[in-house]
């Protein structure tokens, strides 16, 4: 059982918050932003999977965690969730500061899903939750990093993920049979959310 020591927890939300931001400032195009996702951002992507059926998820740049956390929360207890994280000084935050026999942390691109998962032994994923800044990367690591996730989710999958601005929708409509959109309004800056399947 997690300790419930408000002191504790005080410590490990700002230890989270100055470790993002000590980030983003040695690698702005790597986060994106300056602060953590909101919970309504969180809530926004999170409220599109189908918890029930979701057995292995895929996390693409958990960063400090603020979505980890909440997968884990909702998950189904004999769901897998891989996180994968380009950041060594974030991954080891991630195996520090949360344990669940639930999750997987890896130190290694997005572009490797296909041989991570296979490494571990899993299949398909069912879901793919990205906070990647997918408009600050290089054409060529974006086209890998789409083709990758399209490999490995199930037919029925979906990859999810937040940008503030449209400029990847071209991409996302060559790869993806579907692409839907939500406006968050209520984050710093205010976020899309798109919802692809193959």
């Amino acid at each position: 059982m997690q300790s419930r020591d408000p002191k504790k927890s005080h410590r490990s939300v700002l230890s989270r918050i100055l470790l993002f931001v000590r980030n983003f400032l040695k690698y702005p195009a790597m986060q994106g932003s300056l602060i953590p996702s909101s919970h309504f951002l969180v809530n926004g992507m999170l409220r599109q999977v189908d918890w029930e059926k979701a057995r292995l998820l895929v996390e693409f740049g958990p960063g400090v965690g603020t979505m980890t956390r909440e997968i884990l929360r909702r998950m189904h207890e004999d769901a897998m969730l891989v996180t994968i994280e380009l950041n060594a000084e974030f991954v080891h935050f991630l195996q520090d500061e949360i344990s669940d026999p639930r999750l997987r942390v890896v130190h290694a691109s997005a572009a490797e899903v296909l041989r991570i998962l296979r490494d571990l032994n899993f299949s398909r994923a069912d879901y793919i939750i990205s906070s990647l800044p997918y408009t600050a990367m290089g054409n060529e690591i974006r086209k890998e990093i789409m083709q990758e996730s399209l490999r490995v989710l199930s037919a029925e999958g979906s990859l999810l993920f937040f940008q503030y601005t449209k400029a990847i929708l071209p991409t996302l409509r060559a790869s993806f049979s579907s692409v839907r959109q939500e406006f968050e309004l209520l984050n710093f800056p205010p976020a899309l959310i798109f919802n692809c399947t193959p």
